[in-house]
């Protein structure tokens, strides 16, 4: 019988060269803001709106609302924020590109709304975002005075 040759395992030298990871510091609040804002503008949104949402929901920090005046440039502008937001280091997910009508990228801290403007003044999300009052910090101290 022949002897089979046996396989050792290659070794690395790590001793050579430092392993570093080549990582972006991730953007604050308001720079994915300003990004964002930047990027909608780049790609020729119309009618950009900014909603603070601080004190109304937990779910994002801020909500940037945008049309498109295609169904093809709404789909392109979200892609462009997804694109610019992923160059930062930031993740995000998209939904609604198949339609083309509404397009969302949930940016976890800000969440970003493209539409067709016909769909956009059928929802009228500024306006429901807007008339969510904040509520007060010290209800309590002051229903008592």
């Amino acid at each position: 019988m022949s002897e089979q040759k046996k396989k050792t395992p290659a070794v690395r030298n790590t001793a050579s060269k430092p392993r570093t990871r080549k990582t972006k510091p991730k953007l604050t609040v308001e720079e994915m803001l300003a990004l964002i804002q930047k990027s909608l503008d780049d790609g020729k949104a119309q009618d950009i709106s900014v909603i603070d949402l601080a004190g109304k929901t937990s779910i994002a920090d801020f909500m940037v609302v945008a049309s498109g005046t295609s169904q093809r440039q709404v789909v392109s502008l979200a892609e462009r924020v997804a694109l610019d937001l992923k160059a930062a280091g930031v993740r995000s997910s998209m939904e609604g590109k198949a339609g083309g009508e509404w397009v969302i990228v949930d940016a976890l801290d800000i969440i970003v709304h493209v539409f067709y403007p016909e769909t956009r003044a059928f929802y009228s999300i500024e306006d429901m975002w807007k008339a969510i009052p904040v509520p007060a910090a010290d209800t309590e101290s002051e229903s008592s005075k």
